[in-house]
This record gives structure tokens, sequence and C-alpha cells, in this order.
């Protein structure tokens, strides 16, 4: 056990969530708050002001922000599970395991659905998209994930919200592993409801999630719901009425992600933020590509939040091993997620720089000498 005089080992963790986070935002939990102290319930509605901000929106402009309580897996079901009328059919787009998870949730819900499906290293088609939207009357909401943290694949989301838009129907985006590095306006992406996580690309401790609606289709999930505490519309009504959750808060995770945000503002906004995760992404793939590692993807289809690698070609490569010396030097990366093909994963996101990931490659570097691969 650790004594308090005593701090554990510094790792960083090369991962999509969570992630490492800077030391004020870990000190913000050090302090106590009461669920309905008016201190507590300012802070929360700040925080849902500042995210609309930070989606390139507002209340006054007609969307909504909702915390949920637990991971991100939480707010994409409270979504799909208050969103699609009993009437409705969803359409998933499905390029990766997250875009099968939404499937996994609205099959457990028995909402009726549909898929259309890509290789795990393709992009979403968005004329597919258009194609299966005109055969098909009765779909009435469309989902998509947009950085598929499978991969690290970016989507191209700004293509297709304008499709379901024109089509009449209503366009979700789980933007899990995005929001807070991409830039993104979501009414000009034409979403109706986003979904991402405060222990991702804010930097902010795991405990919920939320959710980012335009306002008129968040007032069309009332009485929709298929769960009492995932019920989308009854929660954002709790925070409007008074200020308060309607079941316990993640105070400490909130108040660390009200610290987040306000250094999201000193780095310079999503912009600035886009900027560092891009540099961190620039030097881990030369430095890759450097010591014989091959990316999964291609290019064009890289995101710069998470780059998936294939196992090296040799049997003295095993992951296993790889993973615990790295560990071992304080390095903390991903595994893969894929279906078929043997890969790993390393994040770019958090608190994390070039240099970062620079002490990232010579540890791997190192790694590569003991293992003889």
């Amino acid at each position: 056990m650790i004594s308090p005089m005593e701090q554990p080992p510094r790792k960083r963790l090369f991962t999509p969530g969570p992630l490492t986070t800077s030391r004020s935002v870990k000190e913000a939990m050090l302090v106590d708050a009461g669920s309905r102290d008016d201190d507590f319930i300012a802070t929360v509605r700040e925080v849902r002001r500042k995210l609309l901000e930070a989606g390139g929106v507002s209340q006054q402009g007609g969307y909504e922000a909702t915390l949920i309580q637990g991971s991100g897996t939480f707010g994409i079901e409270s979504v799909l599970s208050s969103a699609v009328p009993p009437s409705g059919k969803l359409l998933i787009l499905i390029n990766g395991a997250y875009g099968e998870r939404m499937l996994t949730i609205a099959t457990r819900h028995k909402i009726p659905n549909d898929a259309l499906r890509w290789p795990e290293n393709e992009i979403t088609n968005p004329a597919a998209v258009e194609q299966r939207l005109a055969q098909d009357r009765s779909i009435t909401h469309v989902a998509v994930v947009h950085s598929e943290t499978t991969t690290g694949i970016l989507n191209p989301i700004e293509e297709i919200g304008p499709l379901v838009r024109a089509a009449g129907r209503c366009h979700i985006v789980d933007a899990m592993s995005s929001f807070g590095a991409v830039p993104l306006s979501l009414e000009t992406a034409c979403i109706d409801f986003l979904v991402s996580s405060a222990n991702k690309c804010i930097e902010g401790v795991p405990g919920f999630s939320f959710v980012l609606a335009r306002a008129e289709a968040l007032q069309a999930c009332k009485g929709n719901a298929r769960t009492l505490s995932l019920d989308l519309f009854e929660q954002w009504h709790g925070l409007e009425t008074n200020g308060q959750f309607r079941f316990t808060p993640p105070t400490h995770a909130i108040l660390a992600f009200a610290q987040a945000l306000r250094e999201l503002e000193l780095e310079g906004g999503v912009g600035a933020r886009a900027h560092r995760y891009r540099e961190n992404h620039a030097t881990l793939m030369a430095g890759m590509k450097a010591l014989g590692f091959k990316p999964y993807l291609s290019p064009e289809h890289q995101g710069w939040i998470i780059s998936a690698f294939h196992y090296p070609d040799d049997p003295a490569f095993k992951f296993e091993e790889f993973y615990r010396q790295l560990a071992a030097r304080g390095m903390i990366i991903y595994p893969g997620k894929l279906g078929k093909v043997p890969c790993f994963r390393i994040g770019n996101i958090g608190q994390l720089h070039p240099s970062d990931m620079t002490d990232l490659l010579e540890a791997i570097k190192d790694v590569m000498r003991l293992m003889k691969f």
C-alpha cells in the first residue's frame, strides 16, 4: 500500500481513454461537492454551456447539453433507447467494433434496425447511405461513429449529415474519440444527437458521458425511453428544472471536467488541441515507420486520435510481452480490437506532447532490442 507521503510511479497512457490528465485536473477532485449545492449546480450549468460552445452551437441557437452518469456507452444507449420511437427504425453505419456495439444496443432494446457495413479499413460511403434511405422509407434515424476507435479511421459525418437531413431523418453521431480534438459544428454537420465522454479529448477523468442535441429532436424523445436511468429527455428535464441530476452525479469527475474545459480554453480551443494531437500523430507515425512497423490504415483514412499497427511478421514478437515491457517503462499502449487482423493501437491524445511520443518510440526501440525482433 502506498503511504500518503509516497507517489506511485508515473505512467503515460498512449490510449484512446482513459488517458493521461494534467496535475491540475487531478487536483480539482480534492474538493468535496454536494450534489444539491448551489456552487455545484452552477458548475454543471457552466459545463453544459461550454460543451455546446465546443460544438459550435448554443442553447440560444436551439441546442441542449445533457450529462449522463456512466461511460460513453451509457450515453450511446441513452440516445438510442430514447430517440428512436416504437414506430421508428434505426440504420447503423458500421466499419468497426463501436458501430457493432450500437447494433447490439439496438437489438437488445428490440429497436427495429438495419446496418450498412464496410471493411474496417474503409470509410463509410455517403452515396450508399443516401441510396439506402431512398430505398427504405421506414428508416427514421441514422447512427454513425465519427472516429472509429477500432482503427482510428475518420468517417465523413459532414457529408453524411446533410444527406440524412435532406431525407428527413435524424442524424446520431458517436463522437466519443473525436469531440474536442476534431473541429466540428453540429449545425454544419446536421447532427441531431452527438455523444462523447468526459475521459476523452477534453482530457477529464471517467465518470460520465454527455449528449449534445438539437432541442427539437430532444423534445421528440419524451415518452420514448425504454429504461428509467437512461431516459435522455427526463435527464435533460431534471437539469433544466432545478439544475440537479435525477440520481447521484459523479461530483468529483464533473469538477475535474470543469477544470479540463478551462485548460482547453487556455490551450486555444479545439483547433489548438487538434494541432497538438496532429503533431503527436505525425511524430508517432514517422518513428514507427522508421522502426519497421506497418500502419493498418492508408494515410488518407487515418485520423490523428489513435493509430493501429500490424504485428511484426516475426515469431519473436509476442504482444503480451511487448505490452508488459513497455508498461514496466511507464508506457501504456492498447491491444487491437480488429476482428481478423492482429494489430495493436497507440493513442495520441490526452496530456501528451511530441516529446512524449519520442520517449515512447525510444522505449519501443529498447524493447525491440530486448525481445530481438
